[in-house]
């Protein structure tokens, strides 16, 4: 299972509204079908409540998927409810984009909270 304990937080250095992106580049895990690699990238944002997460630890918890049996679809959902957990962000988007496998690619959003028209993009 993916380390949660790994996620650590700071203070949020701004009450104004703003937006926090994150990208991650090389995310892997593991299809739990054939127990070959899955390779994608991560897109995290979100408008911070009272605390951030700390890159570091973020990054060590996308880590720790690595040799994870998880689908796709579950692996976005799980950062989603993870990061909400820690955070208790205004609203959050994770879009996760997957290499194609057999001529198929997938791009999996998950969401929480509402996001606002003027931070909504494709």
């Amino acid at each position: 299972m993916p380390d949660t304990t790994l996620l650590e937080t700071f203070p949020t250095p701004s009450e104004s509204c703003f937006l926090i992106e994150h990208l991650n580049e090389e995310f892997t895990s593991v299809c739990p079908v054939t127990g070959h690699p899955d390779f994608g990238t991560i897109l995290v944002r979100f408008q911070p409540g009272a605390i951030c997460v700390e890159l570091k630890s973020l990054k060590l918890y996308f880590q720790s998927f690595r040799d994870e049996g998880i689908y796709y679809e579950a692996v976005t959902n799980r950062i989603r409810d993870d990061l909400v957990e820690c955070m208790q962000p205004g609203w959050l988007q994770v879009v996760t984009d997957w290499k194609g496998r057999g001529g198929i690619r997938s791009r999996i959003i998950a969401g929480h909270g509402d996001v606002p028209e003027c931070w909504l993009r494709g």
